[in-house]
């Protein structure tokens, strides 16, 4: 058992949550049906993570480095993913114009991706 799993993936989960009800109920009103969409997307792939990071919590058989890179690159792509579309569908919200960090959401997507790629092939290359 990794407790820095459990602890990200309790976290992200409890996160997620709050936050797609806080778009349901808080921030329809205020957006526009696009920009709340896009909000809910951002919580969506945070509970997918949160949930991956409950499984892996519980996975022996993937050795530290691997544990290491997976942990580090699926908590950087949430952050990154999922917080810059947070940002930037509130946009309209504040008087800081977020559209200067849409190139992090990519850049999130690409480490999440990565990280599920380092699984797959750790997978597929054990015994």
């Amino acid at each position: 058992m990794d407790r820095r799993f459990y602890i990200a993936g309790f976290f992200f989960g409890l996160i997620g949550i709050v936050l797609g009800a806080f778009a349901t109920h808080g921030l329809k009103p205020l957006l526009t049906p696009e920009a709340v969409d896009s909000f809910e997307t951002g919580a969506k792939y945070q509970i997918y993570h949160a949930l991956l990071f409950l499984i892996l919590g519980n996975m022996k058989q993937l050795g530290q480095k691997v544990s290491n890179w997976v942990f580090y690159l699926v908590m950087l792509g949430v952050l990154f993913f999922s917080g810059s579309i947070y940002l930037l569908s509130t946009n309209a919200l504040t008087s800081f114009d977020f559209s200067v960090i849409a190139l992090i959401t990519p850049l999130g997507g690409s480490l999440l991706i990565l990280a599920w790629i380092i699984l797959l092939i750790h997978f597929v290359k054990k015994k």
